[in-house]
């Protein structure tokens, strides 16, 4: 009660007194408090209770505004006293030493206050960036720890500060081999010896140890340059704190630490980054808690929940226990667990490209292969379904390159030779993986297609080269035969080929009202294959169009007795698609014409590719899998034929070049198809009829009734008009983007 009535009369005295100068108000706060520890013994009474904090808060204002009267840059003299009297140094011991209690919290908030406050650099003075650095040791060491809100406030203080002047870090990477700190905590006692010569402003014993005096004249302005060190014995104290305080269990010093951590792994100091990954345990931190999170999520959950549950940014999974849990069971956990996803994702994505690589890398070993792939291998077909779901969101929710590149290398090795019958089975993860998109279960079939519907539209060249593309490098699925040694063409085609020229619509041109305008068409494209020349029978595009659309017979259309459901209705998709793809396939060097026959082995026997066989064996089987399979398998083949690569064009989308004896291609899989449907159309009384009402129904134009027979048949032959109309738009959109990048 005193010591509040002497503060509220010393406040009253220093308000009727004259303004003195700024540096002797300084130097009066300042010794205002040194004389605290010289006068008192009542070394217990907490520090609220005195007039220290009520004396560093003056100090900040007149610092503050010393500043302000001062040219930019320019160190005034009350900034010269705390610089030479080394008060940082001071403040820090008495911090340490909670002297009088609740200290440590004072001298936070002061440090926090002055690197916030002050424009001009301070961390470069050794007076400023030594004391900091012994500071910053204090913080985290308790959890849950009265002064925790002030320890994170100055730890991102100080790292907002290296963000604006990285080269600065290399002051907070301390050499193991030097002991920084000589003498142990002192008590109250050894405090107010330190104090009691105020005027020298000289630092604890400790301090005298580390390093010999220097001239007055020097310490008062004296800055240091960070040196760089190369070596693996090196603290990074900043880091392991903030560490520290993202197990707090308050989850807004969890969020703070986690933003101090993502500023620090960003700074461009390759020894910083080199330290960060090589002696904290930031990938510990990162890899464990992804796996704790996962391991906490139900062993079975719904596909649709996981696919559908709302996108979470990392701190900011706000929630209601009681609601999440009445939604589905596993939700808040679900969250929690894609919320650090986003996370570690985020962290690897601002990282030093050095620590990125490390991060990214320790996230493959110790998640991916250690806790995931024993879920993907499993037998049980609940978990298989599980783990896929999950795996598809992770796949959907990963957009950092590094982290990205792991994973994919985790689910597709890193094998670029292409792939023979004998090799497939060579990566086991990948083999069973494909292996499922043509599983017994028709939903861990859906949902594993989905997973690589999703991968193949991620940015990332090595996935489509592992699943398709070295399969198609030397073009040996064409026939390597002389012109004379062919078989006999009938109307320019090989005699089994289906004969489309005498269809009317084969030579009619598409409706204008079906073109997009020129300038829409995009400057990267397929290039025209030069085997393919105009003079040597160039297949128009007209002629590549109506051949898919023509594929399917006239008895089993149905999409023209639909208004809305027409060939023109996929143009406008496949043109957005496209030019997605060639955004993203631009740096990939993909232009260019298809590579020279001449020059490609042709002799070398010809395999699709697991991948691709899987696709084609389920595509063949379209008239007897359940619809929401067709749609899938589809779906998949018409994001591989949209891609800008030539070989993957050629192979997909152009139904006229000569295959190699016992290859096939998507159009001669389609082909045979037909060829089976039109068998089957016979045996079904009023098919077409039958077809109409069974598209209705689809669409939502007619309630459901009765039973259909032969329901699974017509759903296929649907989906399969409909695959045929968007393969021709396809077609159609880049054949004319060729022609529009073409000179």
């Amino acid at each position: 009660m005193f010591s509040k009535f002497t503060s509220i009369l010393q406040h009253a005295v220093e308000a009727l007194a004259p303004s003195l100068p700024l540096q002797e108000d300084f130097v009066y706060h300042w010794k205002a408090i040194t004389h605290y520890y010289i006068e008192t013994s009542d070394d217990k009474a907490p520090v609220t209770d005195t007039n220290i904090p009520s004396h560093l808060e003056q100090m900040l204002d007149i610092l503050t505004q010393e500043e302000g009267e001062r040219e930019s840059g320019e160190t005034g003299p009350c900034m010269e006293y705390l610089l030479h009297h080394k008060i940082l140094e001071t403040l820090y011991t008495l911090g340490k030493a909670d002297c009088p209690p609740g200290m440590k919290q004072q001298v936070l908030t002061f440090y926090t206050k002055l690197l916030a406050h002050i424009r001009q650099p301070l961390l470069p003075h050794i007076n400023v960036h030594r004391p900091v650095q012994k500071l910053i040791r204090l913080c985290g060491e308790v959890l849950a720890a009265p002064t925790e809100n002030e320890e994170i406030q100055f730890l991102c203080t100080v790292c907002s500060k290296l963000k604006q002047d990285p080269y600065l870090v290399n002051f907070f990477l301390e050499n193991k081999s030097k002991r920084l700190e000589t003498t142990s905590p002192k008590r109250a006692e050894g405090v107010k010896e330190n104090v009691l010569t105020p005027d020298t402003g000289q630092a604890p014993g400790e301090e005298q140890t580390d390093r010999p005096a220097e001239p007055q004249a020097a310490a008062a302005a004296s800055t240091s340059s960070p040196t760089t060190i190369n070596n693996n014995s090196n603290n990074y104290n900043l880091v392991t704190c903030l560490l520290n305080l993202t197990k707090s269990p308050d989850g807004r010093i969890v969020v703070k630490a986690c933003e101090g951590l993502m500023l620090l792994v960003s700074l461009p100091e390759p020894a910083a980054a080199k330290c960060l990954t090589e002696n904290t345990e930031l990938c510990e931190l990162l890899t464990d808690r992804l796996v704790s999170f996962y391991k906490a999520l139900p062993p079975s959950m719904d596909p649709l929940d996981i696919e559908t549950v709302e996108s979470v940014n990392w701190g900011l999974d706000v929630y209601n226990l009681k609601e999440d849990a009445g939604i589905f069971t596993g939700k808040r956990a679900l969250i929690s667990f894609l919320s650090w996803l986003d996370y570690c994702d985020q962290l690897i994505k601002e990282a030093h490209k050095s620590a990125a690589a490390v991060m990214a890398k320790a996230v493959r070993e110790r998640f991916f292969v250690s806790v995931m792939e024993p879920q993907l291998m499993q037998t049980s077909e609940v978990g298989i379904l599980t783990s896929t779901a999950l795996l598809n969101r992770i796949i959907r929710q990963v957009t950092s390159e590094a982290l990205l590149q792991e994973m994919v290398y985790f689910l597709l090795g890193e094998d670029r030779e292409p792939e023979t019958p004998a090799t497939v089975a060579q990566n086991p993860l990948r083999h069973r993986l494909i292996e499922h998109c043509d599983h017994l279960s028709d939903e861990i079939s859906i949902m594993t297609l989905r997973l690589f519907e999703q991968l193949i539209q991620k940015p990332n060249q090595h996935i489509l080269h592992s699943l398709v593309l070295r399969s198609l490098e030397e073009r040996n699925y064409l026939e390597n035969k002389p012109q004379e040694e062919r078989e006999p063409l009938e109307n320019g085609q090989p005699h089994d080929a289906v004969d489309l020229e005498e269809d009317p619509l084969f030579g009619d041109d598409l409706s204008p009202d079906s073109r997009l305008h020129r300038s829409d068409w995009l400057d990267s494209s397929p290039p025209r294959s030069p085997d393919h020349s105009k003079s040597d029978g160039k297949t128009e595009v007209h002629k590549i169009v109506n051949s898919f659309l023509c594929l399917v017979p006239d008895e089993a259309k149905s999409s023209y007795h639909v208004e809305g459901t027409g060939y023109d209705t996929y143009l406008r998709d496949a043109h957005r698609q496209f030019r997605d793809y060639c955004g993203v396939c631009q740096q990939w060097d993909w232009r260019g014409n298809p590579k020279p026959l001449e020059k490609c082995n042709l002799d070398i026997p010809f395999f699709e590719g697991h991948f691709l066989k899987v696709l084609f064996d389920r595509m063949g089987r379209i008239l007897d899998q359940p619809y929401e399979v067709n749609l899938q398998v589809t779906a998949v083949l018409s994001k591989l034929s949209v891609l800008p690569h030539p070989h993957l064009h050629e192979y997909l989308l152009d139904p006229y070049i000569n295959l190699a004896p016992g290859c096939r291609s998507l159009f001669s899989v389609i082909v045979r198809v037909v060829g089976d449907l039109m068998l089957r159309i016979h045996r079904i009384p009023d098919f077409t009829p039958r077809l109409r009402l069974v598209r209705k129904r689809l669409l939502g134009l007619e309630p459901e009734g009765i039973n259909i027979d032969h329901m699974t048949l017509l759903e296929g032959v649907i989906v399969l008009e409909e695959f045929c109309k968007e393969l021709a738009a396809i077609a159609f959109v880049k054949y004319h983007a060729a022609a529009a990048s073409s000179p």
